[in-house]
C-alpha cells in the first residue's frame, strides 16, 4: 500500500463524540458514512468488501431518527466495520482465504451483527485478516497486508489476526471495528496501532454466525478509540445497565507482574512507557502491587511445554482442506502452522479444558480483586518486509508476539489493551488490563476510571 495514501487518515474522534454531534445536529449519520465510504475505497488492503447500499440505507434511517429525536440507542448511526469472519446477509464471508471465494453468500447476519443493527449501527463493510485468523502479525498474501508506518516511512505489521479492523479505526474510517480473539487477535492489533482493544469473556457475546478457529478459545471484541466506546457497545450487546457507579482511582489496585515486566524479551520502550503510565496513576491514588502472579507463569510454562491447544482445534477444522487440491492456495505460513499442529497430542484440547477451571479459580484467588497488568506485547510492531521474506523469522516473531496474550485466552480472562505511548520511531506501546473470567463489567468500569484519570493528567 502506498505510504502517502496510508498516512492520510479520516476522523480521529471516538464514536461517543460523533453521537453527540448527531444529537446536536452538527453532522448526520449519512454525512459521516459518505466520508467513511470515500476513505475506505482508497484502502483495498484494509477492506475485503464494502456494503455501500446497505450502509447508505441504514445511515439514512438513522439520520431520520436523530432528526426526530428518537434514536434507537446512544450509538445509533455510528459506522462500524466487521472482520471478515462475521456473516452479513448477502455477502461472502472469506475468512481471509481465497479457498472460500466460491462459497455461498451468507443468508443471514451473525447474531451480533443483528443485535447492533437493531441498535442503529451502520455496517460499512468487512475488514481484512490473517488467513483463517491464524496469525498474530496480520500478513495476508492474497488480499494484501495493511501496513502501519513509522516516522521514517518504513512499513510495519498491523498485528493480527484482526489486521484490517485495527487499521480501519487507526486511519479514521470508522470509530469501531469488531474483531475476534483466539490468542490475542483483538488485543495485538490494538497494541500495534495505539488503540483500545477489548477481549470479552467467551460467554458474553454470541458467536453464532462467526467463522471459527478454535471453539474452546474463540471470543469477540471491538477495537476502538476509547474505553467509553467499548463500554457503550457492551451495554448494547450484553444488556448491561446504562449507569454504572464511577470507580475512584484510590479504589483501584493494579497487580503488575514484575517478573514479566523485567524480562529481557520486553523492549525498553515498552517497559518505560508502562512504568510512566503507572506513575501517572499513582498520583490519583491508584495502588500498585508489584510482584509476580504465579498462575500467569504456570500457564506460560504449560503452553511452552504442552503446546497451544487452539492449534489442534484449528487443524481438526481445516484438515479436509489440507487434504484437498485447495491446499496449494493457502498462505504458506498458515499451511505450515496447520501442518505443524499435527505433531501435538490429539487430546491436548481435552487436557486443557480439564485444567482451565482450576487455573480460573486460582487466578481469581490470587488477584483478589486487583487488575492484572502486563505489557500487551513485549515489543512494538515489527518491520513488515523481513517477515514477508523469511518464513522462519515469521514463525519466531509470531510466537513472541502472541506470548503475553495467550495466557489470558487460556484462562478466558476479559482483557483491555490500552496505549501507553510510542517509541522513538513513533510506534505504539501498550499495556494489558485483565480480570478473571466473567468479570467483564468490572473490567470495563475500572479501565474507564483509568482512562479518565490519564486523560486528566495529560
Amino acid at each position: 500500500m502506498d505510504e502517502k495514501r496510508l498516512a492520510h487518515s479520516g476522523n480521529t474522534h471516538d464514536a461517543s463524540y460523533f453521537a453527540a454531534q448527531f444529537r446536536q445536529g452538527i453532522v448526520t449519520p449519512s454525512d459521516l458514512l459518505e466520508q467513511a465510504l470515500a476513505l475506505a475505497k482508497t484502502l483495498p488492503e484494509v477492506f475485503i468488501s464494502l456494503l455501500p447500499e446497505r450502509a447508505r440505507r441504514e445511515a439514512a434511517d438513522a439520520t431520520l431518527r436523530w432528526q426526530r429525536g428518537a434514536p434507537l440507542s446512544p450509538l445509533d448511526g455510528i459506522p462500524i466495520a466487521w472482520k471478515d469472519l462475521f456473516d452479513l446477509a448477502g455477502s461472502l464471508t472469506t475468512a481471509g482465504s481465497p479457498t472460500r471465494l466460491a462459497s455461498p453468500q451468507a443468508s443471514a447476519d451473525a447474531a451480533i451483527v443483528s443485535r447492533l443493527q437493531a441498535a442503529g449501527l451502520v455496517s460499512l463493510g468487512k475488514t481484512n485478516l490473517s488467513e483463517f485468523a491464524y496469525s498474530g502479525l496480520g500478513l495476508n498474501p492474497y488480499f494484501g497486508t495493511p501496513a502501519i508506518y513509522d516516522r521514517h516511512g518504513i512499513a510495519h505489521v498491523p498485528g493480527g489476526s484482526s489486521s484490517g479492523a485495527g487499521c480501519a479505526v487507526k486511519l479514521g474510517v470508522v470509530p469501531i471495528a469488531m474483531g475476534t480473539d483466539t490468542a490475542g487477535s483483538v488485543r495485538i492489533p490494538a497494541a500495534f496501532t495505539g488503540l483500545i482493544g477489548y477481549r470479552s469473556s467467551r460467554q458474553r457475546y454470541s458467536r453464532h454466525g462467526v467463522f471459527p478457529l478454535a471453539q474452546s478459545l474463540d471470543t469477540l471484541g471491538p477495537i476502538c478509540r476509547s474505553v467509553r466506546d467499548a463500554l457503550a457497545l457492551d451495554r448494547l450487546l450484553a444488556d448491561a445497565p446504562a449507569k454504572q457507579p464511577t470507580i475512584p482511582p484510590h479504589e483501584l489496585v493494579l497487580r503488575v507482574d514484575s517478573e514479566i515486566l523485567n524480562d529481557q524479551s520486553v523492549e525498553p520502550c515498552v517497559r518505560q512507557n508502562l512504568l510512566e503510565m503507572l506513575d501517572k496513576l499513582t498520583v490519583g491514588g491508584v495502588q500498585i502491587d508489584l510482584r509476580p502472579v504465579a498462575t500467569l507463569h504456570q500457564s506460560l510454562r504449560w503452553i511452552a511445554q504442552e503446546g497451544w491447544p487452539g492449534a489442534v482445534e484449528a487443524l481438526a477444522l481445516h484438515r479436509p482442506l489440507l487434504e484437498g487440491s485447495q491446499a496449494a492456495h493457502l498462505d504458506p505460513r498458515v499451511h505450515a502452522r496447520l501442518i505443524a499442529a499435527g505433531a501435538l497430542p490429539a487430546d491436548l484440547p481435552q487436557r486443557f479444558l480439564q485444567q482451565r477451571a482450576h487455573w480460573q479459580r486460582q487466578i481469581r484467588a490470587e488477584l483478589n480483586g486487583a487488575l492484572l497488568v502486563t505489557p500487551t506485547v513485549a515489543h512494538v510492531a515489527p518491520a513488515l518486509a523481513p517477515l514477508e521474506n523469511d518464513a522462519d523469522l515469521f514463525a519466531r516473531i509470531n510466537l513472541a508476539t502472541l506470548r503475553l496474550t495467550m495466557p489470558g485466552s487460556l484462562l478466558d480472562m476479559p482483557g483491555i489493551a490500552m496505549p501507553t505511548g510510542q517509541d522513538q520511531h513513533g510506534l505504539a506501546t501498550s499495556l494489558l488490563l485483565s480480570l478473571p473470567t466473567g468479570d467483564d463489567q468490572r473490567l470495563l468500569n475500572m479501565a474507564l476510571s483509568i482512562e479518565q484519570h490519564i486523560t486528566r493528567q495529560d
